[in-house]
């Protein structure tokens, strides 16, 4: 279940928000299922497709370019710049039309995760609509972590 939104904040040239949820599956197979960019598509709805650009399994500086579709179409490039197995995954780069990390915070136990999602985003130019495009932004991915739930737990029932 989602907790909503643990907090909101824009700043003078940024926006940070973070959202939290519960998924019942254990935190290597959560961690394994975000690390890998390519199933950006099937949780996120602004995603058409995201493809590797540096060869080999996901870890620490795999690069990504994605094709987003709202709010426009858009080739954004994200970076693992951070990776600790089962616990942390922070990726920096394009998110629309700001540029930021996105952070994934696990605690798990055998059988369930506990998720924070944290962005922290740069507004540049568009700093004066960032609040109200941070809030909608923070009710998207609150709407995209259920999709991811959903996804890894319908996974779980299926074995």
């Amino acid at each position: 279940m989602i907790t909503g939104l643990l907090g909101s904040s824009r700043r003078e040239k940024g926006v940070r928000f973070a959202n939290a949820v519960r998924i019942e599956r254990p935190a290597g197979t959560v961690f394994d299922y975000l690390a890998d960019l390519r199933n950006l598509p099937a949780w996120n709805y602004a995603i058409r497709e995201t493809r590797p650009v540096t060869p080999g399994p996901a870890g620490l500086g795999s690069v990504y370019e994605q094709l987003r579709s709202l709010p426009r179409v858009m080739r954004e490039r994200l970076e693992i710049v951070e990776y600790e197995r089962d616990r942390r995954l922070v990726i920096e780069g394009g998110f629309g039309p700001f540029q930021g990390r996105a952070i994934y915070d696990l605690e798990g136990s055998a059988t369930a995760t506990h998720l924070v999602n944290r962005f922290e985003l740069e507004a540049g130019a568009l700093n004066v609509v960032s609040g109200l495009a941070a809030r909608g932004m923070a009710g998207a991915v609150a709407r995209n972590l259920q999709v991811l739930k959903d996804i890894l737990e319908a996974h779980a029932s299926h074995k």
